[in-house]
């Protein structure tokens, strides 16, 4: 990796740092958008991982008293199904295709977030809730992506705010492990994404140090809008 590319890397880093510590919003979607313009969709998706697991490892322990154990197993056990197959999509489709498919799926979550359509799903139950695990894991394995999908469907159900970190923060710690440990099976992470997780460490520990600094002191609400602008943008060119 050149220069450029190194810097562009560490600056990602920090940037998704800095929103996920302010805003608690996601990091790998902030990260996604630039990296997968300099490294390869698996590289991203594995630090996606490695990165993710340190920072909801550490927001899951500080509610693990909040967590309902009967509403998290319908999600896990359908991401146990879905992650399988996304990470079979990552290595065996050409890359390119990998980068405009998630490019476009920036474009529609960066659509949904800004104009936040007035719906509310009270049907499904759990039988829903796996479904929309499987299909979180098959997103998680192609891209590291492990939360996004499960957070919006706690949206769409109505739940409070505290309800839903209490389901959507703990499954995406079980998606991590469970996409990591796929990918170190298909033989995805090597020693070039272990040195850059480790030269990034620092860029990320600032960038949460920061964003927790700046946490109250900032209009969150003008700041998710340009940050889902910045995504929409970033998914427009990734997918084009």
């Amino acid at each position: 990796m050149d220069a450029v590319h190194l810097a562009i890397f560490l600056v990602a880093t920090f940037a998704g740092a800095v929103v996920a510590g302010l805003s608690g919003f996601a990091f790998g979607l902030v990260v996604s958008s630039a990296w997968l313009f300099v490294l390869t969709p698996a590289q991203t998706a594995s630090l996606i991982i490695g990165f993710g697991l340190i920072w909801q490892s550490y927001s899951v322990w500080k509610i693990r008293h909040a967590i309902d154990w009967r509403k998290l197993w319908p999600f896990v056990l359908g991401a146990a199904f879905g992650v399988p197959l996304g990470v079979a999509v990552l290595t065996s489709v050409n890359p390119a295709y990998v980068r405009a498919g998630i490019g476009a799926f920036l474009v529609a979550y960066s659509l949904y977030s800004l104009f936040r359509p007035a719906v509310r799903v009270t049907a499904g139950g759990a039988a829903a809730d796996a479904g929309v695990g499987f299909l979180n894991g098959v997103l998680a394995g192609l891209s590291g992506l492990s939360g996004v999908l499960v957070t919006i469907w706690c949206q769409l159900r109505g739940w409070a705010r505290d309800q839903q970190r209490a389901v959507f923060q703990p499954v995406a710690v079980a998606i991590f492990l469970m996409t990591g440990a796929w990918l170190g099976s298909a033989g995805v992470i090597g020693k070039d994404t272990a040195w850059l997780f480790l030269i990034g460490l620092p860029a990320l520990l600032a960038g949460t140090w920061l964003g927790m600094k700046l946490y109250g002191r900032l209009d969150e609400a003008a700041f998710r809008k340009v940050v889902l602008v910045v995504l929409l943008v970033s998914g427009i060119a990734l997918t084009i």
